[in-house]
C-alpha cells in the first residue's frame, strides 16, 4: 500500500507506482519532486478497449480521496458502465443552461465574449475572480430576469464602504453582465443602475487612492546594504536592484529580453506591447544598471529573458516582494513592508526633491500626459536629459557607492 510518506519523496523520473487500496489504481510521478497525478487503469465494459481516467493531481488530491473515487469508479464498471463517460455526461448536464441563464452563467458568457479585449493578464484574471469572490455566492444561482436592485445591493454592501475601489469595479462588471443580459433579451432592464440609491455615498476617489507601500527615498542609503548585504547575486536580486536603478515596473524588468539592450549605446528600448501605455520607452542606463547586464551575461543559464532562473520563464512578480519580506524592508506606511512598485515613488520623490524637471521625472517613469494639448507638443522622450538624472540616483541607491 502506498503511503503518504513515499509520496511525499518520489523523485522525477521514477516509473508509476501501484497505490493500492482499489484494483487498477496508479500514481504517475510528475515534472517535479513530490508531486504527479492519480489515474484508475480499467478495461471499458462498454468498448472492452483500456482507458486511463484521472483522478486528480497530488497534493491537491489526497491519496485517501484518490482510493475513494477509483472505487466509486469501480462500482461503475460493475454496474456494466464506463466512469468516464458517466462524468463526462455529469459534466454536461451540469453546465447546460437554462433558457434564462443564472447571473454566473451569464456573467461567464459576457466574460468569454469581452475577454479579449484586456491586454494585461492581471486584469483579465480579475474580471472573473471578484464576481466570483463577492456576487456568486449571494446571487450567482439566480436566473438573471430574477434580479432586482436590491439583490445586487445586498451583494455589494459588505464591501462598499471598507473596499471602496474593488466595490466600483465590481458595480461595473455587473452592470456589464446585465447589459449583456439586455441585449440577449433574457432580461428586460438593468438593475444594477438604481444601486447608488440603496447604498451609502462612498469617500471620494482621491480619499481612497492606494499608495504602493514604499521606502522613503532619504532612507535608501542605509536600506540597500541590508536589502543586498552581500556580493551573492542571482537572477531575482539582481532584477530587483535592475528595478530601482531604472525605476522601472516590475514586469516590464521581469519580461526584458537580451535584444532589448544596446549596451554601447547604455539604452534599453522596452517594445510598446510590452508597456503600460503601449507606446515604446527607452531607458538611459546608469552604469551601475550598465554592470547588471554585463553580469547576466556572464552568469545567465541562456533563453531569451535576462532575469530569468532558467532562461525561458520570467520570474514571477512574487520573487521580487519575498526579498523585501524577507529582509523585513519596512515602508513609509505603518506596519507595511515595502513593495517593487514603491521604489518609483521613491524615485519620483527623490527628483522633486532634488530639483529635476517634472517633466523628465514623469518621462523616466513612463507617465502618460493626460492633458491632450501638452501631449501634442511632446515629440521627443528627451533620452539624452534624463542619463544625468538616472546616474545621480542610481549614486544615491547604489549599495556599491
Amino acid at each position: 500500500m502506498l503511503t503518504d510518506t513515499k509520496l511525499r519523496k518520489v523523485k522525477t523520473g521514477e516509473k508509476p507506482l501501484s497505490v493500492g487500496g482499489a484494483p487498477g489504481l496508479w500514481f504517475k510521478v510528475g515534472a517535479q519532486n513530490g508531486q504527479g497525478k492519480f489515474y484508475l487503469r480499467f478495461t471499458s465494459p462498454q468498448t472492452s478497449k483500456r482507458r486511463d481516467m484521472g483522478l486528480g493531481k497530488y497534493p491537491e488530491t489526497s491519496l485517501a480521496q484518490a482510493r475513494a473515487a477509483a472505487l466509486s469508479a469501480r462500482e461503475l464498471i460493475a454496474q456494466g458502465l464506463d466512469p468516464i463517460a458517466q462524468r463526462d455526461a455529469k459534466a454536461k448536464a451540469a453546465i447546460a443552461e437554462p433558457t434564462v441563464p443564472t447571473f454566473e452563467c451569464a456573467a461567464r458568457q459576457t466574460f468569454a465574449a469581452i475577454q479579449d479585449s484586456y491586454k494585461n493578464d492581471k486584469h483579465r484574471a480579475q474580471w472573473l475572480s471578484t464576481l466570483e469572490s463577492y456576487i456568486f455566492p449571494e446571487i450567482g444561482k439566480t436566473p438573471v430576469d430574477q434580479l432586482s436592485t436590491a439583490d445586487f445591493a445586498t451583494a455589494l454592501a459588505p464591501i462598499w464602504l471598507t473596499k471602496a475601489e474593488t466595490a466600483s469595479r465590481v458595480r461595473q462588471r455587473c452592470t456589464r453582465v446585465m447589459n449583456y443580459c439586455v441585449a440577449q433579451r433574457w432580461s428586460d432592464i438593468n438593475p444594477v443602475f438604481a444601486v447608488d440609491a440603496l447604498l451609502p455615498k462612498q469617500p471620494s476617489k482621491a480619499d481612497r487612492v492606494a499608495h504602493h507601500p514604499a521606502v522613503p527615498w532619504r532612507e535608501l542609503p542605509e536600506v540597500m546594504p541590508k536589502l543586498f548585504p552581500d556580493d551573492l547575486w542571482s537572477a531575482s536580486r539582481d532584477a530587483l536592484l535592475f528595478l530601482i536603478l531604472t525605476a522601472s515596473r516590475s514586469g516590464e524588468v521581469r519580461g526584458a529580453s537580451w535584444d532589448e539592450f544596446d549596451l554601447e549605446a547604455a539604452v534599453w528600448t522596452i517594445p510598446g506591447a510590452r508597456m503600460k501605455a503601449k507606446r515604446q520607452h527607452r531607458v538611459p542606463l546608469s552604469v551601475q544598471a550598465v554592470e547588471i547586464i554585463e553580469r547576466r551575461k556572464v552568469r545567465s543559464p541562456g533563453g531569451a529573458l535576462v532575469f530569468s532562473h532558467r532562461g525561458d520563464k520570467p520570474l514571477s512578480d512574487m520573487t521580487l516582494t519575498k526579498l523585501l519580506r524577507d529582509r523585513r524592508i519596512q515602508s513609509d506606511v505603518p506596519e507595511r513592508i515595502a513593495t517593487a512598485h514603491g521604489f518609483r515613488s521613491s524615485f519620483r520623490d527623490w527628483a522633486s526633491e532634488n530639483g529635476y524637471a517634472r517633466d523628465l521625472a514623469e518621462r523616466a517613469l513612463a507617465h502618460t500626459i493626460k492633458n491632450a494639448t501638452e501631449a501634442a507638443y511632446h515629440r521627443t522622450d528627451q533620452l539624452e536629459q534624463r542619463r544625468p538624472m538616472m546616474q545621480a540616483w542610481a549614486k544615491h541607491v547604489s549599495p556599491t557607492e
